[in-house]
């Protein structure tokens, strides 16, 4: 008779500490392919290329939110709250699957390996899957994801405006970029989590963790994940995966894993990609290291701009970026721009490679989705902004947004070298 496996596993993560997992069916989630795969996926995408040290991965950081989950659960059980074994079990299932259907450097490739789908969809898609292969051990966590169960504050801790997931990637990624803005008490926010009216609400002492956890992800996103460096960057891959499609559909051949080139010889849909486990199966396969090991190949290809774009991403000769409060601002520039690169010898269909502009946008918090409620000693709750001394809803819920230009280096050398 073969000796029973060990199933509780401690796992030393340098953020957190020692992360134990409490039931035995969080380990068989952590050995499915699907899961491992985020070992080979950056949390952060390109933005190594800014802050070197973001080399942390999905895994991590799901196996992150699942502690930080399983604390807030305890906490919310020793003030009084009916929760289950099998309701606590589910809830971290969930949030330890909640990212597997990020393809690739998670959001750089957003919709371009698979169109119009993103990748909530996409991780439904691989629980379902699990689920079956598990003989349905994932019913309930599937119905907490889709926030279908009755008790409305377990989808709260996944998906909220202060939800687990949240409050890990906001410590993980401070520590890992060294961005400090970006640090927040969340013990004193786990301490101070509640349930009323089937609603997570922080405790009134909670509010200034609360108010600092807001502050610290309106600084990150402008100084981390929407840095201009990491737009542009990001924005070279996608054209190097949208014109290395556009190639292989066109018939050339390119170098790459058989995962990779699937997505590029064949156009996935949303639609196609629900119906096709094919597709399912591929996906599964993908990982950063597919799209590193073409993009190398590919710097050798004799299509110029498919070449130029990964000699430069390789190489870190990224796009020149402008950033304006005014779109109007860049008018000149994109006329010169086209003029320069049609001068070099690019055709009109090579030169929408060479540069991009748009609008990058951010919204700290959105009190009409899902509020944040601060409940007082006589048990009456306040929105936090209203709650708060120093937020105001114009500042912490307003869309603000930068307009940006960036362009290949290839211009600027052109125009210094005549």
């Amino acid at each position: 008779m073969g000796r029973k496996l060990n199933k509780n596993k401690i796992i030393n993560d340098p953020v957190l500490g020692f992360i134990s997992l409490p039931y035995e069916s969080l380990y068989d989630l952590l050995q499915h392919p699907y899961i491992q795969r985020l070992t080979r996926i950056k949390q952060l995408g390109l933005s190594l290329l800014v802050y070197p040290g973001n080399t942390h991965t999905r895994f991590i950081h799901s196996l992150g939110a699942m502690h930080l989950t399983a604390e807030a659960l305890r906490q919310l059980k020793d003030k009084g709250n009916d929760i289950t074994d099998e309701e606590a079990e589910a809830t971290l299932q969930a949030i330890l699957l909640h990212d597997i259907g990020h393809g690739p450097f998670s959001h750089a490739l957003e919709n371009i390996i698979v169109e119009d789908l993103e990748h909530e969809e996409i991780t439904l898609i691989m629980m379902n899957k699990i689920n079956q292969e598990m003989n349905g051990k994932l019913d309930l966590a599937i119905k907490i994801f889709k926030n279908e169960y009755h008790k409305k504050y377990f989808h709260q801790l996944i998906s909220s405006q202060l939800d687990m997931d949240r409050l890990d990637y906001l410590i993980r990624d401070s520590f890992f970029s060294g961005v400090r803005e970006g640090s927040i008490g969340a013990e004193r926010i786990l301490k101070m989590l509640n349930v009323k009216d089937d609603k997570l609400v922080i405790e009134a002492k909670g509010i200034y963790s609360a108010e600092n956890f807001l502050i610290a992800r309106r600084l990150m996103y402008w100084q981390v994940y929407l840095h201009k460096t990491t737009v542009a960057a990001e924005k070279m891959l996608k054209f190097i995966l949208i014109r290395a499609k556009e190639l292989s559909l066109s018939g050339k051949s390119l170098y790459a894993s058989s995962a990779l080139k699937y997505f590029i010889n064949n156009k996935i849909t949303g639609k196609e990609f629900r119906n096709n486990d094919e597709a399912l199966e591929k996906f599964s396969f993908l990982d950063d290291s597919d799209v590193i090991s073409a993009i190398k190949e590919w710097s050798q290809s004799d299509d110029k701009v498919l070449s130029y774009l990964c000699k430069s991403l390789i190489n870190r000769r990224l796009f020149k970026v402008r950033i304006s409060e005014s779109e109007t601002e860049f008018d000149t520039l994109k006329e010169r721009l086209l003029t320069g690169f049609k001068s070099m010898g690019y055709t009109d269909e090579e030169i929408k490679y060479l540069y991009s502009y748009g609008e990058v946008k951010s919204r700290t918090y959105d009190p009409s989705n899902d509020k944040i409620q601060i409940i007082e000693k006589d048990g009456n709750t306040t929105e936090i902004s209203d709650a708060s001394d120093i937020l105001n809803t114009n500042t912490v819920a307003r869309k603000t947004s930068k307009h940006y230009l960036c362009y290949a280096q290839v211009f600027e050398e052109n125009i210094e070298g005549n």
